[in-house]
């Protein structure tokens, strides 16, 4: 008789297993975690306690509490998706939990690969096995995708492979719509993302579609990007490359305007939002950044951990992109709570000194303010948080980098719904405002600038 325990083993199973990774699908039906003893834990969240994953490892965002909860019956599946949530970070939480790589996979012959795997499954397991193909040229597999449907692929090169979410609006209609790309935080996938952010209801008032990537626990146990590794912060190589790759490829099955692709993220996702805009600049024409942190600033567990808790080195204090070795002309929105406990508000400014607005070291501060360079605008929320928003223009007057400090936020997306998790309603609307400076621009714009 087959359990729920292996219902749950078998469906985590077979999506590795199509994405090509034999050895952690394996692992899994045995009840093996990858460098762990069999009979132990499957690795899926739901079978783990909190306890037990906090003392694993490392994470760079959030706790790793779960609850579970209904969803309101009448939320639309496609707008609004991720019928259970997890719970939100409480208040000065210390960064708990995993992070890490699962070994590569190979599709070879296992010995004893069935060992301990019910009969039930093993013709299905034998299949799935066989029909694998090796990813040595880059492959994209997804659902039948039809407008105003949130439709699941997966996307493969050289570098790895990673499945997403794709949201089409309900006018598209194969026009040439711009492209926006979200990256959940940690222990977010993208329907809970998509939920929270409500960037899809958001994309049928303003249409263009919506890609939201999804990290899988064989790459990072909570789910995070892995923005603080060296192998990880790179052109065509690691998760800049599989990303870089997959959004192209979207663009070209789906006709979209290859000049107004923007990257959006919250936490561990801002900060590998970041790290695109730094990699692929010709790909990326805005960015957001909520609540992260500047690329290349960590390639060690305690640098990472010492940059989410305010920085050191040369960016500490808001230094300039310059002495870090790391600039982008990509114009770049961000957002921050200044009571974020979880990353440290001095980020913000760190972010923002990489972005080529604040890049003029010729030009003093108060020759900026006077000619008319940087705009600061005090704004408050009905019923809301409080905001400062400092804007840097370019010379004809647009908005190349705006920074809006959030008084009383924490760690959490703006303005986002309570049916996704680390959100604060209480506003300003990140995601309003981010479409709002994306569409601003567009690449052919910034290349003639």
């Amino acid at each position: 008789m087959i359990d729920a325990t292996m219902t749950r083993r078998m469906e985590e199973a077979t999506r590795l297993t199509r994405a090509g990774k034999l050895h952690e699908a394996m692992a899994i039906l045995q009840g093996v975690v990858p460098g762990g003893q069999p009979g132990g834990k499957s690795g899926t969240r739901d079978e783990a306690t909190p306890d037990e994953s906090c003392r694993a490892g490392h994470t760079f965002e959030g706790t790793c509490q779960v609850r579970e909860e209904e969803a309101p019956a009448s939320r639309s599946a496609s707008a609004e998706t991720g019928s259970h949530r997890r719970a939100e970070p409480s208040a000065g939480a210390a960064p708990s939990s995993v992070y890490g790589h699962a070994r590569q996979a190979t599709t070879g012959t296992f010995p004893g690969s069935d060992v301990g795997v019910p009969s039930a499954w093993r013709d299905k397991w034998r299949q799935l096995r066989e029909t694998v193909a090796r990813p040595e040229q880059a492959r994209h597999t997804s659902e039948t995708a039809a407008p105003g449907t949130f439709t699941a692929g997966s996307f493969t090169n050289h570098a790895g492979t990673r499945e997403y979410k794709l949201y089409l609006p309900s006018g598209y209609h194969g026009q040439a719509l711009p492209l926006v790309v979200m990256l959940h935080g940690c222990t977010q996938d993208p329907d809970d993302f998509a939920a929270g952010t409500t960037m899809n209801r958001l994309a049928e008032e303003q249409p263009c579609c919506v890609l939201y990537p999804a990290q899988p626990m064989t790459a990072n146990s909570s789910k995070c990007w892995n923005w603080f590794k060296a192998e990880d912060q790179q052109r065509e190589g690691g998760e800049p490359a599989i990303l870089a790759g997959m959004t192209r490829q979207v663009i070209d099955t789906h006709g979209l305007d290859a000049s107004r692709v923007y990257v959006a993220g919250l936490s561990a996702g801002a900060a590998m939002a970041t790290t695109l805009a730094m990699t692929y600049p010709e790909l990326f024409a805005a960015v957001g950044v909520h609540s992260g942190l500047p690329h290349g600033v960590a390639q060690t567990l305690p640098d990472a951990l010492a940059a989410m808790q305010g920085g050191t080195g040369s960016l500490a204090g808001g230094g300039t992109a310059r002495a870090s070795g790391w600039a982008s002309e990509v114009p770049a929105i961000i957002f921050h709570g200044d009571r974020d406990t979880t990353v440290h508000p001095s980020n913000a400014d760190r972010v923002a000194a990489q972005y080529a607005a604040t890049l003029r070291e010729d030009e003093t501060a108060s020759h900026r303010e006077s000619s008319g360079r940087v705009t600061v605008e005090q704004g408050q929320v009905a019923d809301g948080h409080a905001y400062t928003r400092t804007t840097h223009h370019d010379g004809k007057g647009e908005p190349r980098l705006e920074k809006w400090q959030v008084h009383g936020a924490g760690h959490a997306w703006l303005g986002g719904s309570t049916h996704g998790s680390h959100t604060d309603p209480r506003g300003p609307d990140a995601s309003k405002e981010m479409l709002r400076f994306f569409f601003c621009h567009r690449q052919d714009e910034r290349s003639m600038s």
